[in-house]
């Protein structure tokens, strides 16, 4: 039997978050769990968040995706030329989580994000960072762009494939999900005032938690 297919927003470092969302989804060997990116900085803990993705994996079928932060942390890691300087934008509190942990662990996590997809396709949805362009198939697609593109700077049009993008990245400070029809954003701001929140597309029940461990859930409102 076909299990869930969950995708999960931001989390940014919030590890409290992340642990009493997972508790509250109770994910199964048969679910499919996709993280939209920017996983690190900006919250407190991004060790902590990456060490339960880790753990995670034993769980049930677990796909990450690479967002802009994690781009810049490995930029930065790696020396190469930054799109953005990583420490200003969350890089500093990331490294600090790490203080306490062991060289070994940081080179675990760091190998572990090497590995994120730029985005992952089922039958009816697609999902990734950010954004994308509507007329370009996903595997031409230049990533390092649109991983950055937010939709208060252009709303894209529904993709020609005819399937629904799941993204993040840009952050909905009220703590609402924004329903597009043809595109779903789930960021919904959890290191600020927000929420963390994960989706089951194929339901479209929702569960949200926040940095104070308090939990949320509903069914997806209709498009907007």
């Amino acid at each position: 039997m076909n299990g869930r297919t969950i995708a999960i927003g931001d989390i940014h470092g919030c590890s409290l978050a992340l642990a009493r969302l997972l508790e509250t989804v109770q994910p199964q060997a048969n679910d499919c769990l996709i993280t939209l990116g920017d996983c690190v900085d900006r919250g407190p803990d991004s060790c902590g968040v990456i060490e339960q993705l880790l753990e995670l994996r034993e769980k049930c079928r677990l796909v990450n995706l690479l967002g802009n932060h994690e781009e810049m942390m490995l930029r930065h890691l790696d020396g190469r030329p930054p799109v953005h300087d990583w420490l200003p934008f969350g890089g500093a509190e990331t490294l600090k989580s790490y203080e306490s942990a062991s060289p070994s662990v940081l080179a675990r996590h760091v190998e572990f994000i090497r590995g994120w997809l730029d985005y992952f396709e089922t039958d009816d949805h697609v999902f990734m960072h950010a954004s994308y362009d509507s007329a370009m198939p996903f595997e031409e697609t230049n990533w390092e762009a649109w991983r950055w593109h937010w939709l208060h700077a252009g709303m894209p049009t529904p993709h020609y494939s005819g399937k629904t993008v799941v993204v993040g990245h840009t952050a909905q400070k009220a703590g609402n999900i924004l329903n597009a029809g043809h595109l779903i954003c789930i960021d919904t701001y959890c290191y600020g005032n927000g929420w963390l929140t994960a989706i089951d597309v194929n339901s479209n029940m929702t569960w949200q938690a926040n940095k104070l461990g308090q939990v949320r859930f509903d069914q997806l409102a209709n498009a907007s």
